[in-house]
């Protein structure tokens, strides 16, 4: 099983197929698994890279709570990327894994080749609405460890997940699930890389941020994906593909 030792913490990841990097990030409660569709449909062409985030899949999940956060999620992805040679790559991901591509791209702009931005946020310049966002992670914190695993849910990217720790999945909402400042979607008019913003019709919640970004970042690229909910990678895959090759062979 490939991973990579950070201070103690082994973290999975997959390396598939050849030619220009791409690194996909999970969303929140999800794992590598949610990616399987598009690493099929892109491999023969490009290299891509998907991991489980500390506390989730097959990566370690430590007792610690400062274990997690956005910075060292960031630094994972780093770590990544340099562990396998790549010194840079498209980033993209889904929701979480969407948020921590922009926090990426803020921390680390020279390893971005291109963002790829699907069913996420950037986050709140409001203080109001981003503790309303942490209320409700904190929630979800505490039914992880009130239920167990069971708290999962039965979303499309969580269904083709597997997890070993509900502490691990706690833990990570409180420390990468959550936000604490207005960093992320203050950088969004700084970004100097082509930007996919994608989104599924169906994707109530994210709707409103994917125009934001779209309105925000120079010159990206919207698409909205019909019939498609949060998982829209998963829920047509064959529409969610074309789009992703498109923008690739933009780059």
């Amino acid at each position: 099983m490939p991973t990579i030792n950070r201070d103690g913490v082994n973290i999975y990841y997959e390396d598939h197929g050849t030619g220009p990097a791409i690194l996909l990030s999970h969303g929140y409660s999800s794992t590598t698994r949610m990616w399987t569709g598009q690493v099929e449909a892109l491999q023969d062409r490009y290299r891509i890279i998907t991991w489980d985030m500390r506390g989730h899949g097959q990566s370690d999940s430590p007792d610690e709570p400062t274990a997690y956060s956005e910075a060292a999620t960031v630094d994972d992805m780093a770590a990544i990327l340099q562990h396998l040679g790549i010194e840079n790559a498209v980033i993209g991901g889904l929701s979480l894994g969407g948020y921590m591509s922009l926090a990426f791209n803020l921390a680390h702009p020279s390893m971005v080749r291109a963002l790829m931005l699907f069913d996420t946020g950037p986050g709140y310049k409001n203080p109001v609405g981003r503790e309303g966002w942490n209320v409700t992670a904190m929630k979800r914190a505490h039914t992880f460890e009130t239920r167990g695993l069971d708290a999962l849910g039965a979303s499309a990217e969580v269904r083709v997940s597997q997890h070993r720790s509900a502490q691990g999945l706690a833990h990570a909402a409180r420390g990468m699930l959550a936000q604490f400042d207005s960093r992320i979607i203050e950088s969004l008019e700084g970004i100097a890389v082509p930007t996919l913003v994608l989104v599924g019709e169906d994707d109530q919640p994210f709707l409103g941020a994917t125009d934001y970004m779209a309105k925000k970042i120079p010159g990206s690229k919207k698409v909205t994906i019909p019939a498609a909910g949060h998982a829209a990678n998963l829920d047509q895959p064959a529409a969610f593909n074309a789009e992703v090759e498109k923008f690739l062979a933009t780059l």
